[in-house]
């Protein structure tokens, strides 16, 4: 009797499993929807408008989650080198890319994108009547200027003053040595410097006037962008990195005031 009791319990126990759960067969599962993949960049400040809108739209159409850290090449190389974490570089121009390649950081075959055109910006009305880069070492005049060691733009007008040969000259003006040409623009924008070195795209017709510089002294510069070394994601980030140098990224960069890469006008700068 014991043993029909067990028997007649199993029976209805395989039931319910066989009514309720399939556990007879395949066991069932629920199939959820992937969680967006993450992808970080290391953008130069310069380059914030662009970024931000290119990162919205890759998102929308990859479903990827893009993030960013923006501040002066200097510093994100230097971010880089402690975190090593990290999937893409985008600085103001080749030669911060250059150093980040020497320091194994990012891999030595990047894409280009569009170009960085340094001009000089001056207040509204030039009070200071400033037409070329030698009036950055009049009296009186307050010059705010990128960081050296942190911009692209700093090393590029540090290269050009020193062509001149008046970067002590010019240093003695200087009110702010700038972190990222952000710092740049609010000094202009509020009065605080009466002229100084910024890319053409960064002008605010408002409060500024752009003197533009002779072919000689073009400084332009090609904004490059690459993997790092030490992405978990490459294909992802090379994903990401084709579709910033496609034509519809480079247009997005062109909406912002970015020439864009490669432009006959510039056709003498090289990577």
């Amino acid at each position: 009797m014991q043993r029909q009791n067990i028997l007649a319990i199993l029976t209805l126990v395989l039931a319910g499993c066989i009514l309720f759960t399939g556990c007879t067969g395949t066991q069932s599962t629920t199939v959820t929807e992937p969680a967006d993949e993450t992808l970080f960049v290391y953008s130069g400040a310069g380059l914030k408008a662009p970024m931000q809108e290119i990162g919205t739209v890759f998102g929308e159409k990859y479903g990827v989650t893009v993030e960013y850290t923006y501040a002066g090449s200097g510093a994100l190389i230097t971010q880089m080198e402690l975190a090593q974490k990290g999937d893409v570089f985008i600085p103001g121009g080749t030669p911060d890319y250059a150093i980040a390649v020497n320091k194994g950081l990012v891999s030595d075959d990047p894409q280009y994108v569009a170009y960085h055109v340094p001009v000089i910006a001056v207040a509204k009305g030039n009070p200071k009547k400033i037409t070329c880069v030698e009036d950055f070492t009049k009296s009186g005049v307050k010059v705010a200027l990128g960081g050296i060691n942190e911009t692209a733009i700093g090393k590029a007008g540090d290269k050009l003053f020193k062509k001149h040969g008046i970067a002590d000259a010019v240093e003695e003006n200087v009110v702010l040595r700038a972190p990222t040409i952000n710092e740049l623009i609010v000094a202009m924008n509020m009065g605080t410097a009466d002229a100084t070195l910024i890319t053409i795209d960064k002008m605010n017709v408002q409060t500024m006037e752009a003197i533009e510089l002779p072919l000689e002294d073009n400084m332009a510069l090609i904004v490059p962008i690459g993997t790092t070394t030490f992405t978990k994601k490459a294909d992802l980030a090379g994903q990401y990195i084709d579709f910033v140098a496609s034509d519809e990224g480079k247009a997005i960069f062109a909406r912002h005031g970015f020439p864009t890469y490669p432009d006959p006008t510039y056709a003498g700068i090289m990577p």
